[in-house]
């Protein structure tokens, strides 16, 4: 079994070293070149720490539970959860995972179920960027909601998608290409996500110079393919068509691909899309591959971890505050100068 002298020798450091980079310990005291070093050694050496020993020492259980619904069935979990996980890991905490399947009935006994495990701290990880009401949790847990903001004015951290400056982006990309009449396909829901990426779509415009246009905006009545194929055409039959028209995700682009191809219509030469998401599960049926704005799910998972155990560290004492993780544009083939 793989100890601490053992790790400590692969890193070129003391024991004593590898216990505070392990313990998560090493904010100031360590080098951070010193902490990576220690963290290498300990995953080439496959480093295990003793948690039931280090429970009875410390009163604490490195554990942190995540409370989700159906984050686990989602294209997207994956990243999130290997953040989180991979994060947690690396600071000697145990990620454990419960998922409601969207079942508000067995949120509390869920919540019930990981306090009785001692837990640390609690993520309740949403499906998609909304507004959460706030669970019940045991006081003095310290809690956060990840891709998700508080409904009401309840003070808690949490961590959601730049969805305004990801819009931004996206709508700059067809400026800087030379297009003018951009479209947006944009979802019916009242969520932070179709609130944000209009809000952008709208500022990258005025800051182009572009005065908005309510005709080129198009609003889904609900999230079927045949409502994305209505929107669509009621944007691609106006008579002075967008030449490029930004979509809420990317299975609106993909239904946007469709509706271009029947009307003879080629991507990027005769109309120029961008979406939203990086669902490669859409994107890689796509040609040409789609230009896109990616979701930090990733990212987020990581942030989430690093906040809570940041709190751990100094016993809470700090103020709850939100954080917009910035959305990055993968730059693909769908955009083009307006022919």
């Amino acid at each position: 079994m793989t100890t601490l002298k053992d790790v400590g020798r692969r890193a070129g450091v003391s024991a004593s070293t590898v216990s505070l980079v392990l313990n998560g310990r090493d904010a100031g005291r360590v080098q951070p070149s010193i902490s990576a070093r220690v963290r290498l050694a300990a995953r080439e050496l496959g480093y295990a720490p003793n948690l039931v020993a280090r429970s009875l020492r410390t009163n604490q259980s490195h554990t942190i539970g995540l409370l989700s619904d159906q984050v686990a069935s989602t294209p997207f979990a994956g990243q999130m959860l290997q953040g989180a996980q991979q994060t947690a890991w690396e600071a000697g905490y145990l990620l454990l995972l419960i998922d409601t399947a969207g079942n508000a009935d067995l949120e509390k006994p869920a919540i019930q179920a990981l306090a009785q495990r001692n837990i640390d701290a609690l993520i309740y990880a949403s499906t998609y960027h909304r507004e959460v009401a706030l669970p019940e949790v045991p006081s003095g847990t310290p809690f956060l909601l990840l891709d998700g903001r508080p409904a009401g004015d309840a003070h808690v951290d949490w961590v959601a998608p730049d969805e305004v400056a990801g819009a931004a982006a996206a709508v700059e990309h067809f400026v800087s290409r030379g297009h003018r009449r951009i479209g947006f396909i944009n979802s019916g829901e009242s969520i932070p996500a179709a609130r944000g990426r209009l809000e952008g779509y709208f500022s990258a415009l005025r800051a182009a110079g572009i005065e908005p246009d309510d005709r080129l905006i198009s609003t889904l009545t609900d999230r079927s393919i045949a409502a994305t194929e209505v929107s669509a055409a009621a944007l691609l039959d106006l008579p002075d068509r967008p030449t490029a028209i930004f979509c809420f995700n990317d299975r609106v682009a993909a239904g946007l691909y469709r509706e271009a191809a029947r009307r003879g219509l080629s991507i990027p030469r005769d109309l120029s899309i961008i979406g939203f998401d990086d669902d490669q599960s859409v994107i890689e049926h796509l040609t040409p591959s789609l230009t896109t704005v990616q979701l930090p799910h990733r990212a987020m998972g990581v942030w989430a971890v690093e906040r809570l155990l940041d709190g751990l560290r100094t016993e809470g004492d700090s103020t709850p505050e939100g954080f917009l993780m910035p959305c990055r544009l993968i730059v693909r083939d769908s955009v083009a100068p307006p022919s």
